[in-house]
């Protein structure tokens, strides 16, 4: 394997893993529309509010991103058994 494969196949890793991340994210913020948050917020349409819940959506989103990039950092891992 050569020095521009391995260079190659990092982009490539990173460009999913930023893709993955930003729809995780997105996914989140799609979720948490559905939540009633305004019941522990006093002015739930205020600007704080809504950073609120992009800070909750970015949380969430990035956590369950970690989780999808292990899983298939993982099963990629997993190829080397059969060969």
């Amino acid at each position: 394997m050569d020095m521009d494969n391995v260079v190659a196949t990092a982009g490539l890793h990173a460009l999913v893993s930023i893709v993955i991340e930003l729809m995780c994210i997105t996914l989140a913020w799609y979720v948490i529309q559905d939540v009633k948050l305004d019941l522990f917020m006093r002015r739930p349409k205020s600007t704080r509010a809504r950073l609120l819940q992009v800070m909750i959506a970015v949380i969430l989103g990035h956590l369950f991103a970690g989780f999808v990039i292990d899983y298939w950092q993982w099963s990629n891992l997993l190829r080397g058994i059969v060969e």
